[in-house]
């Protein structure tokens, strides 16, 4: 099958090459001719485990090509629609990308053919756009992506489930879609086909709910600080219970990145417009919780060295999750500001973000190493704040050697406590209380 992938950012670029690997014929849009350039060299703008070897692969195969041509996607039968839809200053999601390329697209659509949106857009926005796609004769569903950074292409090839959006009874694009997702369907892929505004609605249900989850949890570590209790224990404990699960209960700095953050507020937003606000006002507290964390990393550098400025701090960690350079909302960069607004004098290490946070945040006042051992030479502190591999298996012993002062601020409680505090260093943590610090 001929498809067009239309938007070739982090979303757009993994399902162009993705789907070309499972043998369909993809051209990938895209306005920015950098980034086109740069995609059809094989290269990702931006850091995916596997991508590069995929693009690469794919475009060996003349399977996958790149354009900033709207006109080349004239071909295709199927049209996938995967531009960004970031916050606007309302909260709101802004939709001037998803209504430029719709317009840019609809003088290429025609009967038979069929734009597919994955972009994560507020409920309503597919009856609108099929609305203006509905005189070319083509149609429109809504198909939204389930991606976690760092595993996107494991979860664009198998996904645990794939949720078809269409008009009531338009087998034809069900049949058109199951042709597309053939292989992963063959293999036992859960499908759903929905109406178009549950489809919609699927992504930030899905986002919301996490994010409560591991808000939920950090407010409980909140909780556990207090009366000197240990949330990863708590953790263990209610994660037992299959009602509850133990996943996303890991209390630390919180969430950030280019979803979540964003898609809680877009359906804040979107709630208050349809008049639902009240159904939706919890997860205010569940952003508030998650930024206090960020905070409360701050308060307990201040609390083991007294006073900040002046302090060298080493922060492990710039990106907002590992196998990623994303900063969007890290909370690695907002712990960075803060630090610097107190005084203190910060040095940051990260195995993949580092130029991504140059880039995206040149006001930053912090000193970038190129690895941990130099960031942490002669640290008054250390505070790990992205759990990548290789912070997670530093030496305490080596590493208590470089350290002016042996303390470590665990923000994702990832590291083996007593290891670290056999090696003689204190180790605070988000939720484990002071006295756990030496338990």
């Amino acid at each position: 099958m001929i498809i067009s992938v239309i938007g070739c950012g982090y979303l757009g670029a993994v399902h162009a090459a993705s789907m070309a690997s499972l043998g369909h014929d993809v051209i990938g849009i895209d306005v920015d001719a950098r980034r086109v350039e740069k995609l059809a060299r094989g290269e990702a703008p931006f850091f995916e485990p596997g991508l590069d070897e995929l693009l690469t692969a794919t475009i060996a195969t003349g399977r996958l090509r790149f354009s900033h041509d709207m006109a080349d996607i004239a071909a295709a039968q199927v049209h996938f629609l995967a531009v960004g839809t970031p916050q606007s200053e309302s909260g709101a999601a802004d939709l001037r990308y998803v209504d430029a390329a719709v317009a840019a697209a609809i003088p290429y659509l025609g009967p038979g053919t069929l734009l597919v949106g994955k972009s994560t857009v507020p409920v309503g926005t597919a009856d609108r756009l099929a609305a203006l796609v509905a005189p070319t004769g083509a149609a429109l569903a809504w198909n939204p992506e389930f991606l976690r950074e760092g595993h996107a292409i494991q979860d664009t090839l198998s996904p645990d489930r794939i949720v078809y959006g269409v008009a009531d009874g338009d087998g034809t694009t069900v049949g058109i879609l199951d042709a597309v997702y053939a292989d992963a369907l063959a293999r036992g892929v859960s499908r759903l086909v929905t109406d178009l505004r549950t489809a919609e609605l699927v992504k930030v249900a899905a986002n919301a709910f996490l994010a409560t989850k591991i808000s939920f949890i950090n407010a409980m570590a909140e909780i556990a600080e207090k009366v000197d209790a240990d949330v990863v224990a708590l953790a263990d404990a209610i994660g037992r219970d299959d009602r509850i699960g133990r996943r996303f209960l890991n209390a630390g700095v919180g969430f950030g990145g280019g979803c979540l953050p964003k898609d809680i507020r877009g359906f804040i937003a979107r709630s208050e417009e349809v008049g639902a606000g009240e159904a939706t006002a919890f997860l205010r507290e569940v952003d508030r919780i998650n930024l206090r964390r960020r905070d409360r990393i701050v308060e307990l550098l201040a609390e083991e060295l007294g006073e900040l400025q002046g302090a060298r701090i080493a922060v492990l960690g710039i990106a907002f999750k590992p196998e990623s350079d994303d900063v969007r909302d890290s909370p690695a960069i907002d712990v960075i500001g803060r630090l610097h607004a107190a005084g203190a004098d910060v040095v940051a290490t990260d195995p993949r973000a580092i130029e991504a946070a140059r880039r995206a945040h040149p006001e930053l006042v912090v000193e970038y190493a190129a690895t941990a051992r130099e960031a942490m030479s002669d640290a008054g502190a250390v505070v790990l704040l992205t759990e990548w591999t290789e912070f997670r298996e530093l030496d305490p012993v080596e590493e208590r050697a470089v350290v002016r002062t042996p303390l470590m601020i665990d923000g994702r409680n990832v590291l083996d406590r007593e290891r670290w505090i056999a090696a003689g260093w204190r180790v605070r943590a988000l939720g484990r209380g002071s006295g756990a610090a030496s338990r």
